[in-house]
């Protein structure tokens, strides 16, 4: 059976990780058909937006347990292929240049906190319970790592990595990994919710916004701020920028706003 399932609604794609008896652990199949998967929305231009979720009592409780058996006794050859596959999962993720929603409940655990935080919007349920728990394991969520810094900070970054201890859906709001904690019952419709928010938004101008993080992240500020002048200059001066200030004018609804 595959270890994942997609399913085409309208201009949203929801991703669904397919794994439920071992909580969408991250096992070799599974990190392959998320990569393929991702690949072909990418550059589906009928994908507006991405939703991953998991199938089962939780959205992803980290590495799958046969892979860790297996790494004890690995050479550090075939460690290190397995860490590059790992870390091309992340990227794409975080690298997909359309907005991707997570829809988060049950056990987010180690890579599955790391996959929370390469998303760019994350709904969570009430139910959730979370941590980076590599430590405790002899091991260091090293892959994650960046997106985990980015999202959180360094200061809460490390004391979540040092200690490995879980925490429930209210810290993981209030520590800024999720975005939205709602009862389990109205998860769903906060996720739609914020769908209908991102297919508001004009496409091309998402991907650019993208892009300007991700600039944000690796240059200097008067690098990024030299960039901005042209950023603004290409993306004014295109069909999308006229469409959008044409439609508000105009009193009408802008052409990208297609029905989910």
């Amino acid at each position: 059976m595959p270890p994942l399932e997609l399913i085409r609604d309208g201009a949203v794609a929801r991703v669904w990780l397919d794994r439920p008896e071992q909580h969408n652990a991250l096992s070799v199949e599974l990190l392959a058909a998320i990569a393929e998967t991702l690949h072909a929305l990418a550059h589906d231009p009928g994908v507006r937006v991405v939703v991953l979720g998991g199938r089962g009592p939780s959205f992803c409780a980290g590495a799958d347990i046969a892979l860790m058996k297996a790494s004890a006794s690995a050479s550090f050859e075939e460690n290190l292929a397995d860490a590059k596959r790992l870390a091309g999962l992340f990227a794409g993720v975080a690298d997909f240049p359309k907005p991707v929603v997570a829809r988060v409940h049950g056990n987010v655990l180690g890579g599955g906190v790391g996959l929370v935080c390469a998303c760019d919007v994350v709904v969570a349920s009430d139910d959730a319970r979370f941590g980076l728990t590599e430590v405790r394991l002899g091991i260091l969520p090293a892959i994650i790592s960046p997106y985990v810094i980015r999202r959180l900070g360094d200061a809460r970054a490390r004391e979540l990595m040092l200690t490995g201890e879980r925490f429930d859906a209210a810290v993981a709001e209030r520590v800024r990994l999720v975005h939205h904690v709602v009862p389990g019952a109205e998860l769903d419709a906060k996720v739609d919710e914020r769908v209908q928010g991102l297919l508001a938004g004009a496409p091309h101008a998402q991907t650019r916004i993208k892009m300007l993080l991700e600039l944000w992240g690796e240059v200097g500020w008067e690098e990024y701020r030299a960039a901005l002048p042209r950023t603004l200059a290409e993306v004014g001066s295109g069909d999308e920028a006229r469409e959008g200030l044409t439609a508000f004018f105009e009193k009408r609804k802008p052409g990208w706003q297609a029905k989910p």
